[in-house]
Order: C-alpha cells, then sequence, then structure tokens
C-alpha cells in the first residue's frame, strides 16, 4: 500500500532528520522531546534548555531506537567570547526546530499576560536559530503565538536570513482539541474527524469551521458552545491544573504531529495541516489556514474556504485583536 511504502520511506529516508526542541526541560519541552525520540523519522534529536536539558538527554538516550540525543546549556565560558556554544551546538545541521521555550500560564492569565517574558526568551533563541540553521523550519509554540511568530519574523529579518516558507506558529492543539470535541458531540471516532481552525491561537482568535465539517449536524446552542469551548479549552485545563501550568501533554502531542508532518513535507510526502503563517489571506499580516507542506516546508497557504454567518460574526470580531498581538510583537523587535 502506498501508506506502507510512505513508511518505509520515511524510516529510511530518515537518515538525516535533526530535531532541535528549545525549552526541552520544561512541561511541553519534555514529553514532546520523549515522542520525538520515538518517531522513526527523526534520527537526530538536540535538546537545548537553560537548565536540565544534558538529564533529560540522558534518560531519553537509554530508549532503544534509532535516533540519537543530545543535551545542551547556555554556555560562553571562554574568552575571547563566541556566543553560545551550548545553543550553537543544539542547532547546527538542525532541520526543524520547535521551540516551546517560556513560562506557562497560571489562573487568571491570558496568553498575552506572558508577553514581556516570553518575548525576550523567543527573540533569543531565533537569533541564533538566525545564526546557526537559518534554513530550518521553525515551529514556534511559546505564548503568545500571535506575537512570538512576528517577532521570529522581525529577528530573522535583521539577520537578512527570513524566509516565509520555513517559520511556522503551532496552532495544531487547537484543531486536535476541535477533533476531539466535535467527534464526541457527533458520536464519531476522533481518529477520523477533522476540522478546520483559522486565525491565531489565542481566545476569540481561534476560529473553527464548524460548517464546513462534512456531516455533522449542530443546533444553535451546540455550535455556540463548541466554538467557545475550542477556543477557550487552554483554560480549561490552566483551571483544572490550579496552578502548576497550563496544557502540556496535550500540546506535546501536537507540537510532534506539526514536526512529523513537516518531516513527511521535507522527505517529499507533500501533506496539508493548518499552521499559522505570513498570509495574505485576510488584512492579517500571519494568519493560520491549511498549509500545503512540501520540500522547501510552507509550499502553500491555502484558502478557508466559504465562512457561515455565525463564522463571519466571530471572524469580524477577531481580526482587531489579532492584528494589534501582530504589531505588538514586531514593536517588540523594532523599538
Amino acid at each position: 500500500s502506498t501508506r506502507g511504502m510512505n513508511r518505509a520511506f520515511s524510516s529510511t529516508s530518515a537518515a538525516s532528520t535533526k530535531v532541535a526542541v528549545l525549552g526541552a526541560a520544561g512541561g511541553i519541552g519534555q514529553p514532546i522531546s520523549l515522542l520525538c525520540k520515538l518517531s522513526p523519522s527523526i534520527s537526530e534529536l538536540s535538546c537545548y534548555d537553560v537548565v536540565n536539558a544534558p538529564g533529560v538527554a540522558a534518560d531519553l538516550s537509554h530508549i532503544p531506537t534509532s535516533s540519537s540525543v543530545s543535551g545542551s546549556l547556555p554556555h560562553a565560558g571562554q574568552w575571547p567570547p563566541s556566543g553560545n556554544l551550548g545553543l550553537e551546538r543544539a542547532l547546527t545541521g538542525a532541520d526543524v526546530v520547535i521551540i516551546p521555550a517560556g513560562v506557562p500560564r497560571k489562573p487568571g492569565m491570558t496568553r498575552d499576560d506572558l508577553f514581556n517574558t516570553n518575548a525576550s526568551i523567543v527573540k533569543t533563541l531565533v537569533e541564533g536559530c538566525a545564526k546557526y540553521c537559518p534554513t530550518a523550519v521553525l515551529g514556534i509554540i511559546s505564548n503568545p503565538v500571535n506575537s512570538t511568530v512576528p517577532i521570529a519574523a522581525e529577528v530573522l529579518k535583521a539577520a537578512g536570513v527570513y524566509d516565509k516558507t520555513k517559520l511556522c506558529g503551532v496552532t495544531t492543539l487547537d484543531v486536535i482539541r476541535a477533533n476531539t470535541f466535535v467527534s464526541a458531540s457527533q458520536g464519531w471516532r476522533p481518529e477520523e474527524t477533522d476540522v478546520t481552525v483559522i486565525g491565531g491561537h489565542a481566545g476569540i482568535t481561534i476560529l473553527p469551521l464548524l460548517s464546513q465539517v462534512k456531516g455533522a449536524v449542530f443546533d444553535d446552542q451546540v455550535r455556540d458552545g463548541l466554538t467557545r469551548r475550542i477556543q477557550f479549552g487552554g483554560d480549561e485545563v490552566v483551571a483544572a491544573k490550579a496552578g502548576a501550568g497550563s496544557a502540556t501533554l496535550s500540546m506535546a502531542y501536537a507540537g510532534y504531529l506539526f514536526a512529523e508532518n513537516v518531516i513527511r513535507g521535507l522527505n517529499g510526502d507533500e501533506n496539508i495541516q493548518c499552521a499559522y503563517v505570513e498570509s495574505e489571506l485576510t488584512e492579517a499580516k500571519y494568519f493560520a489556514s491549511p498549509v500545503k507542506f512540501g520540500k522547501n516546508g510552507v509550499e502553500e497557504v491555502l484558502p478557508f474556504g466559504p465562512l457561515s454567518d455565525y463564522e463571519q460574526m466571530w471572524f469580524d470580531k477577531m481580526l482587531p485583536d489579532l492584528t494589534a498581538q501582530i504589531k505588538k510583537g514586531e514593536d517588540f523587535v523594532n523599538k
């Protein structure tokens, strides 16, 4: 079967796929590193963090899968100073870089409340990517994604290496939440449910296109409840964890799925998944929609199709918020 061939292809052509996880010792970083270690399509995993990354790598290295794993910390202990050798080691030769570094939300916080801390972290790490792996595909997980992706873009532009086909915000968690909640409401298998989610990755900027889910039937109340639950599903987890963080395990799975699809594309197996990328579909400079991934990373930003009146209402509400969050990210770098 073609699926079997693709699997064989991905495990043999994986001979040289290096994935770097920046923030690998954190709540998302550890499980995403574990999933990457288990993946037959990744041959080399590098774990980087400001603490504990060597321990995470040592632990993962005992798992009997073919990929090699290394862990590094920031290191600049020499004269003349030569930059961050730990980050250089983690990033050199990387094909895909996943960035979950930063601080998580506590109850009552919005993703935007994380801005000041995480903006600086993303800026520093992406400066490293610009220097050590300028052609890698970057998947930004650090919140607020609506602003951290524009931050990354401005950093890459300043370094002269920005390429819109290589920079993505990971919105896969919104999609898998939508698949989970919609399948439950319809009595479907979640593995066979595929909801398109557009916009951004925060609150009302998240817009699931429930009107496009083939065969689904929602009354107004159910549709409204599902839409809001998908938009604020993160808050559900933040509240349940009661101060112990935000979504880490489901986010790690989502980030891993995103990376796997990017790698499939790089290996010549084109596929479509939603991602937050530079886009001309709307007046927002960055926007999540279905994206075709291939040998160059982002091959094509695909249109998201017709919206129902209900979705159009959310779309009109979302755009001012999204454009303001994008501008906030750009201004942080260019201030």
